[in-house]
């Protein structure tokens, strides 16, 4: 529980890069802390994004008029000179570094907090030296001087301290603010496929952007042994630049008639709710907010045991089978026990209480010092 001592000013500073999860759990803490009555100026690097559509009351945007964190750092200064919030909150490395240097250059006194959802490491397997370097060097450096680092699992938070050797003062875990109030409302919406509609058939879903992350590859061969032994259909949402490869993978296999891959659907929940398995195939995560939200739906899931985040959203498999990243085979058989002996609805959806919007607005807003903890 905490105790709001009055209505703050918070500035939020997130690029708005894409369609994804940041962009997602950002606007979902933001819509908490307007709802417990705080003002909140949104910081925008690329507003012009289709996530911006419908802020709250007491939500204003502030457009930088830059397309890049880097090229925020005078914009942003001027805006903490200018209006002096309480406490900023940076999403991502780069507007954390922005962030920093911003509030040196403005000589204000703004708490200001990181939020990380990567696992860095995982991410930048395989990279040259020199790339991970010119990542990781920074956070030595800036990170410092951040008042708290928030990350959005215990992998992350293990992660983030090794790379940037911080203390354990500096960091916390708070879980993403998955679970919102329009959830069960979206998950109604009607879906215009058939397959949406044919309960015949086991419908099998994944989501996410067709990168070598997401792994997409894995699940499309790991279906492709499940559909020697059940006659099942996938659902692929999403887009990227490994769709052509990817229907190459579908139609050498034979699958065209059985995977569709629809692409970006701003409402993913309508799917996921007639879905009979949800599935998450990632090489590396932070915090997988789909396969939160399949759960928060009721929806069986597997997922590859990657870093970081979804053995602790499975509580080590107790709420969904875990699998080695990129063993179809293993997803395969996973997939096909699920589907025999899916667990219970009601349990699946109280397995995620902790990733409830406003729990985790509140956890957000004491790390910002904006409100008390209380017991």
């Amino acid at each position: 529980m905490t105790k709001n001592d009055g209505a703050s000013r918070i500035a939020v500073l997130i690029s708005f890069s894409g369609e994804g999860g940041v962009e997602r759990m950002v606007l979902n803490l933001v819509e908490g802390f307007a709802a417990r009555g705080h003002r909140v100026d949104l910081l925008a690097i690329r507003a012009d994004s289709a996530h911006l559509g419908d802020l709250p009351d007491g939500v204003t945007l502030v457009d930088l008029g830059v397309r890049h964190s880097g090229l925020s750092i005078f914009p942003l200064a001027r805006y903490l000179r200018r209006v002096r919030p309480v406490a900023l909150l940076a999403a991502k490395d780069r507007a954390i570094r922005a962030a920093v240097i911003a509030r040196r250059l403005a000589g204000t006194d703004t708490r200001i907090v990181g939020r990380l959802g990567t696992n860095l490491s995982a991410a930048l397997e395989g990279r040259a030296g020199i790339s991970r370097w010119l990542r990781v060097a920074p956070m030595r450096w800036i990170y410092p001087a951040v008042d708290k680092v928030v990350c959005v699992s215990e992998g992350v938070l293990e992660d983030t301290a090794r790379l940037a050797g911080l203390t354990p003062g500096q960091l916390c875990v708070i879980r993403n603010p998955v679970v919102t109030p329009r959830l069960a409302a979206l998950a109604a919406e009607a879906v215009d496929h058939p397959w949406a509609h044919d309960g015949s058939v086991p419908l099998i879903l994944a989501a996410g952007r067709l990168t070598e992350q997401k792994d997409f590859d894995t699940l499309v061969r790991a279906f492709s042994q499940l559909r020697t032994r059940i006659q099942a259909r996938l659902v692929i949402l999403g887009d990227g630049r490994l769709r052509a490869k990817l229907r190459d993978r579908i139609e050498a296999l034979g699958l065209v008639d059985a995977v569709a891959m629809p692409g970006f659907t701003p409402n993913p929940y309508a799917w996921m709710a007639r879905a009979d398995l949800f599935v998450l195939s990632s090489a590396w995560e932070g915090s997988p907010n789909v396969l939160t939200e399949a759960l928060a739906l009721g929806v069986p899931s597997v997922s590859t045991d990657c870093p970081s985040g979804p053995r602790e959203v499975l509580a080590g498999g107790r709420f969904g089978r875990l699998v080695p990243v990129g063993d179809a085979e293993a997803m395969a058989n996973a997939m096909a026990a699920t589907l025999t002996a899916p667990l219970p609805e009601d349990l699946l959806k109280g397995a995620v209480s902790a990733y409830h919007r406003d729990a985790s607005a509140s956890a957000y807003l004491v790390a910002l010092g904006v409100e008390r903890a209380t017991e």
